[in-house]
C-alpha cells in the first residue's frame, strides 16, 4: 500500500506542476491575443457617432471601438442600418430581386452593394468579439488551471508530510 501511496501522491503532485506550468503560459496568450484584438481594432480607427444612437447603444456615444464588446455594440449599429437602407432585406434576397430583373437595376445593384458591405463589416466586427470571447475563456481556464494545479501539488506534498509523521 505504501508504494501505491507514493506512486499517486507522485502522480498528483506532476499532474499540479504540469497544471501550475501551462496555467500561466494560457494566461500571457489570452493577453497576447486582446493586445492583438486591440491594436486591429484601433488600425481602423472606428467611432461611434455622438448623437443619433439608438438608445441601446447610447452607453457607447463618443468611444473608440478598441474591444470586443464595443465591436459587437458598433456591429448591432451597422445591423440596424442595413436594415433601414435595404428595407430588412439581405444581401441574398436583394440579389435574388435583382436577378429578377435581369441584372439591370440600377437601384438594386447599389442596394446589393450596400447590403454586402454592411454584411462584411458587421461580420468582421462579430469575429473581433468573438476573438475577445474565446481570450476570456483562456485567460479564465489559465487562471483556474493555476489554482487547481498549485492546490493539488499542496494536496500531495501534505499528504506525502502527513505520512512520514510518527
Amino acid at each position: 500500500m505504501d508504494r501505491a501511496h507514493r506512486w499517486t501522491g507522485a502522480l498528483v503532485r506532476t499532474v499540479g506542476a504540469a497544471l501550475v506550468a501551462a496555467g500561466p503560459v494560457m494566461l500571457l496568450q489570452g493577453r497576447k491575443g486582446r493586445k492583438e484584438i486591440r491594436s486591429e481594432l484601433a488600425a481602423q480607427n472606428i467611432t461611434f457617432p455622438r448623437r443619433g444612437l439608438p438608445a441601446h447603444l447610447a452607453p457607447f456615444t463618443g468611444q473608440r471601438v478598441q474591444t470586443g464588446p464595443q465591436a459587437h455594440a458598433y456591429a448591432e449599429l451597422i445591423k440596424d442600418h442595413v436594415v433601414q437602407a435595404t428595407g430588412g432585406r439581405t444581401y441574398a434576397e436583394i440579389t435574388e430581386e435583382l436577378h429578377a430583373t435581369g441584372n439591370d437595376d440600377e437601384k438594386l445593384t447599389e442596394l446589393r452593394q450596400t447590403a454586402f458591405m454592411g454584411e462584411t463589416l458587421r461580420g468582421s466586427l462579430l469575429s473581433a468579439y468573438q476573438a475577445w470571447e474565446l481570450t476570456t475563456l483562456v485567460m479564465g481556464l489559465g487562471g483556474a488551471l493555476t489554482g487547481l494545479g498549485a492546490a493539488l501539488v499542496a494536496t500531495a506534498n501534505a499528504l506525502g508530510a502527513d505520512r512520514h509523521q510518527p
